[in-house]
């Protein structure tokens, strides 16, 4: 029997990594000899470089760049081969990155994003896929498309800095010095929300609050965001209103997408896609996957979703093996995973589980492979 394990890390206790050695061991201990391989797999969000770069043997890139403040800072992205990189805005450009304190999203600016894809460019990558969740600025992209050679001019021609605040100074676009190497550059925008640029459900109003921006300070910025809509819209007969995801991380979907040809695609789809997941299941016949808690959101661009449908797509059996499970988890059954089994085995609390993890998943893991084995007995006896 093939077994491949992809699960999500179990935060605060489990690696995706780990995982992958504890089922092995229990499927050794339940089968004998089974056939055993592992990739490690994120969703787009926060440890997707650290994923793919161990999935496909590359390296993290270091880069001094400027951060959502304009302060010197050192940020990172990966190397996956000669061509193809991945990138986390929230490396440069990161809401964790500006104390509570002065989180104000009139001041910040994606710049430093667009300092890590002129790296990337630099180096020679003509592949590049950005995950653009956890942002700590709402300036339309401004600063990133800035870093590239686009300039944003006010009604006297000076060149505007590129921050939340500036977006109601812009006049006009010049994009004529934008970098070329773009053209020849294929970006994809990993990105798993839909919200347009502007209006109530748009960039400023549904995660402004979240990045410092009071009730006054959204409404200014939202006037902002609509003025440079319609520069946009007169100038390159574009309305980011009309395209899923302009919105998000404070409107950079617009400028990778309007600016620089950007594809948006499901942050899970292009992880998958990515460590060549469809590759890796030939053959297989049984993939474990997982998560530290799987409920009703585990449906919507998480590791389990795509992890399930791909392996159902390739005629895989896809099984669960969670922390625990949260409200209607059941869904996950429409997305190829087939079954669930959760790690904990007695009512805990949650520190115990945690300081336990490694020895309730591996137990976990024993339980479910027998009950597979059972599975497997039976149908031979009715063959």
């Amino acid at each position: 029997m093939k077994l491949l394990f992809a699960s999500d890390s179990f935060k605060g206790s489990l690696s995706s990594e780990q995982t992958a050695v504890l089922l092995e061991k229990a499927a050794k201990e339940v089968f004998g000899e089974a056939e055993c391989s592992s990739v490690p797999v994120a969703d787009g969000g926060e440890g997707t470089i650290d994923a793919v770069i161990a999935a496909e043997h590359g390296e993290k890139i270091e880069v001094e760049v400027y951060g959502p403040l304009f302060e010197r800072t050192k940020a990172f992205y990966g190397k996956l081969d000669d061509r193809r990189a991945v990138i986390e805005m929230a490396a440069a450009s990161g809401l964790p990155m500006v104390p509570v304190s002065l989180r104000n999203p009139l001041l910040t600016t994606t710049y430093g994003t667009g300092e890590l894809i002129r790296d990337a460019l630099n180096r020679g990558f003509r592949d590049i896929s950005i995950a653009i969740g956890g942002s700590a600025t709402n300036d339309g992209g401004m600063g990133c498309a800035r870093a590239l050679g686009v300039r944003f001019l006010d009604k006297a021609g000076n060149e505007l800095q590129g921050t939340g605040g500036d977006l109601a100074l812009v006049d006009s676009i010049d994009v004529s010095d934008m970098d070329p190497r773009i053209r020849e550059t294929k970006i994809t925008v990993m990105c798993d929300v839909t919200n347009p640029l502007t209006g109530p459900e748009g960039a400023t109003y549904t995660f402004g609050a979240q990045k410092g921006a009071t009730p006054d300070i959204q409404d200014q910025l939202e006037g902002g965001m609509i003025n440079y809509k319609n520069i946009i819209i007169r100038q390159f007969g574009t309305d980011p209103d009309t395209i899923k995801g302009a919105g998000a991380a404070g409107g950079l979907g617009t400028a990778l997408t309007v600016f620089f040809k950007g594809e948006m695609k499901s942050g899970i789809d292009s992880v998958l896609d990515l460590i060549n997941f469809d590759a890796r299941l030939e053959g297989v016949d049984l993939v474990v996957t997982g998560e530290g808690r799987t409920d009703w959101q585990s449906c919507f661009g998480k590791v389990m979703q795509g992890v399930g449908e791909r392996s159902k797509a390739k005629g895989a059996v896809c099984v669960g093996l969670s922390g625990s499970l949260g409200r209607d988890a059941n869904r996950i059954f429409d997305h190829g995973v087939e079954s669930l089994i959760t790690s904990v085995d007695s009512p805990m609390p949650l520190e115990e589980a945690i300081s336990r993890a490694e020895e309730l998943y591996y137990l976990a893991s024993v339980r479910m492979f027998r009950f597979i084995k059972a599975g497997m007995s039976i149908a031979e006896k009715n063959r």
